[in-house]
């Protein structure tokens, strides 16, 4: 009994440690291993601090926006682990072609990889879903192929497939489409967003163009990446004709609306008859455009609200483009006057205070009609052109209304109240009737 007691368990166990830490741990090799990890994250961690600093003065002479700023600042803080990934790389290397085993190196290797990927991915990801699924992807393949289950779990996964006529579809080869899809569509997708900023800044180009072309450009680069991650991962293009040609059928019956407004966003861009920056009318909506979009327009109003407006309805309904081919848009401000006043010296006086106004351009110069003559004024129609629609016109008709009542008080023109007169007729003979 006293053989299976706890004195003998511990005995038995500090014996098994020992001989695991002589025969396993406090070997030639995995000493060199430690040693050289040791010595790799001093040497990393001196020339992190040089890089770090190289990359903060990089920054301060050029200073950068957005993500660009996000991916620099973290170059800068993970310095020291890209230096020590390069030296453990080295090391990897020289080890695997003098056949040497390395163990701890490539645990080392693996964890140090996972984790510059995750602050690197979280840099260009803003979504918290999407970056939370590749931290968790990336520390998952570190942690397989640190206890040596990688190859064992591609051959599983490669073992599972269906097969579709000469077709052998696995779960791996899925898995890799998947990945390498995403891969090429990031890249394009942040490749796309470089161009379309430089399109953006081109002087030579209309605003119609840079948005036509910064789309054009998105959609190439996205078609490509598709192709590419499909043949990257040795899937036959061919064998998705008749499927599709199927799908596409699909989708066109399912989606018409959306087409429809896509291909109506490439018309406008084409003919250039709304762009970014032109003041329209459609209905009730009045403001300036501020984005085509592929399937919609966004025009924003004084109000500060933004309509998203298909863009089928903007081919297919009436526009007013006030900016189509110029600037300058008149404006129509209705004036009356009483019937006793100076007619002629209060069209001067509307002419003067509409020229006073800093928006209203000098040429051409405003101009009063007499319209008609109404139950209680004489109808004048004060007519002002300004250059900046886009600021609206509330504004500047307030103040030329303001101007006109402050000059017709000083010299006495009098805006009449709307008038009527009563007459009421008298009955010669009462009516008389039989009850």
């Amino acid at each position: 009994m006293d053989d299976f007691g706890l004195p003998v368990f511990l005995n038995n166990l500090r014996s098994a440690g020992t001989i695991w830490l002589r025969e396993d741990v406090l070997v030639l090799g995995n000493l060199l291993q430690v040693g050289f990890v040791l010595l790799a994250i001093a040497f990393a961690s001196l020339l992190g601090k040089r890089l770090g600093r190289l990359v903060a003065e990089v920054g301060a002479r050029h200073p950068m926006s957005g993500r660009m700023e996000a991916l620099r600042i973290r170059l800068q803080r993970l310095s020291g682990a890209l230096i020590l990934l390069i030296i453990l790389w080295s090391g990897v290397a020289v080890a695997a072609r003098a056949g040497w085993s390395y163990p701890l190196v490539r645990m080392v290797v693996s964890l140090t990889n996972a984790w510059v990927i995750i602050q690197l991915a979280s840099a260009f990801i803003a979504s918290p879903l999407w970056s939370r699924t590749i931290a968790w992807l990336a520390w998952t393949i570190a942690a397989v192929a640190t206890l040596g289950l990688m190859d064992p779990t591609l051959a599983m996964l490669d073992g599972l497939a269906i097969s579709y006529g000469e077709t052998r579809i696995t779960v791996l080869g899925v898995l890799k489409a998947v990945v390498a899809i995403g891969l090429f569509l990031w890249l394009a997708t942040v490749l796309a967003r470089l161009l379309e900023n430089r399109i953006e800044r081109s002087t030579h180009l209309t605003p119609s163009l840079r948005v036509l072309y910064g789309k054009l450009t998105r959609i190439l680069l996205i078609a490509i990446a598709v192709v590419v991650a499909l043949e990257s991962v040795g899937i036959d293009l061919t064998a998705f004709a008749v499927f599709g040609g199927a799908l596409g059928v699909g989708i066109g019956f399912g989606l018409q609306k959306i087409i429809a407004n896509f291909i109506s966003g490439i018309i406008l861009l084409l003919d250039r008859s709304i762009k970014p920056g032109d003041v329209i009318s459609l209905g009730l909506t009045y403001g300036w455009v501020e984005r085509l979009a592929a399937r919609y327009t966004t025009v924003r109003t004084r109000d500060g609200i933004e309509h998203l407006i298909p863009n089928e309805d903007l081919i297919t309904q009436r526009v007013e483009n006030w900016t189509h081919s110029d600037m300058n848009v008149r404006l129509r401000i209705p004036v009356g006057v009483a019937y006793k006043s100076d007619v002629r010296a209060a069209i001067a006086l509307c002419c003067e205070a509409a020229a006073s106004a800093p928006r209203v351009l000098k040429k051409p110069a405003p101009q009063c009609l007499v319209s008609g003559f109404g139950d209680s004024a004489v109808n004048l129609e004060l007519r002002a052109w300004i250059g900046d629609p886009e600021a609206g016109r509330g504004s500047v008709q307030s103040e030329v209304y303001l101007a006109i009542w402050e000059r017709f008080r000083e010299a006495g023109i009098e805006i009449p109240y709307p008038q009527r007169d009563l007459h009421i007729r008298s009955v010669d003979a009462p009516l008389t009737g039989k009850s």
